[in-house]
């Protein structure tokens, strides 16, 4: 009686299993029969309706034209916004090109980082005592062994940008008192520099600045700013 209840369940499964790949191996099986498309029935998976096999065949064509259309949105999307990127670092490029000086540079930086770049929390820190730099809000200068500046070394060692969230100490090591108000920082290792510096970029927008993000653009930015600072 065991055998005989197991043969009786397993049979639909196996019937559905034979039609299944009968099908995918005459995929022209309604062509040879229409009259069966007139008779087979299915339910509408929105309003639960009952329509014909034709019917269903055309909502699944349109919704994979909907999910087709929103991914090449999507596309375009992403397009155009490496496009108003690629252009705001040729205008970053531009600046740095026409400067001369190490001074004229990092007046170019800040000014291109805020009004190209609207990145108004930024922060450039270079460390050894041997430089004649005037200290800002944008440029930070630390001893060689500040302590804070050494907790970003597996930065420095990976040589990559980073995005996301900091440390508290780290946040209020770069920020100061703006610490408390940006949701999200890109780091960027400047490791062409002897020593290694680092650019801090800073948002109140907990999503500008997230992990996920591609960072070759923010490495295209380190190279030409520690290009840019090996002047005198």
């Amino acid at each position: 009686m065991t055998s005989h209840t197991a043969q009786d369940l397993s049979a639909p499964t196996l019937d559905e299993q034979a039609i299944t790949q009968y099908l995918q191996q005459h995929p022209d099986l309604f062509d040879r029969h229409p009259q069966l498309l007139a008779r087979l029935r299915l339910q509408h998976p929105r309003n639960g309706a009952t329509v014909s096999l034709i019917e269903r065949q055309v909502e699944v064509l349109r919704e994979r034209h909907a999910a087709l259309e929103q991914q090449l949105a999507e596309f375009v999307s992403v397009a155009r916004a490496n496009d108003a990127l690629a252009e705001k670092i040729h205008r970053f490029t531009r600046r740095l090109v026409g400067t001369s000086t190490r001074a004229e540079a990092l007046a170019q930086i800040e000014s291109s980082l805020r009004e190209d770049f609207d990145a108004y929390h930024a922060v450039l820190v270079l460390r050894g005592s041997a430089t004649t730099d005037v200290a800002s809000r944008f440029l930070r200068q630390v001893a060689a062994d500040d302590a804070v500046f050494s907790s970003f070394e597996t930065l420095f060692a990976s040589g990559r940008p980073r995005c996301g969230q900091v440390r508290d100490t780290q946040m209020e090591f770069l920020f100061g008192s703006e610490a408390t108000g940006i949701g999200s920082v890109a780091l960027i290792p400047l490791n062409a520099l002897s020593p290694p510096g680092l650019l801090a970029l800073g948002s109140l927008d907990r999503e500008r600045f997230h992990p996920g993000m591609s960072t070759e653009f923010l490495s295209r930015m380190a190279e030409l700013i520690a290009d840019s600072l090996t002047r005198p």
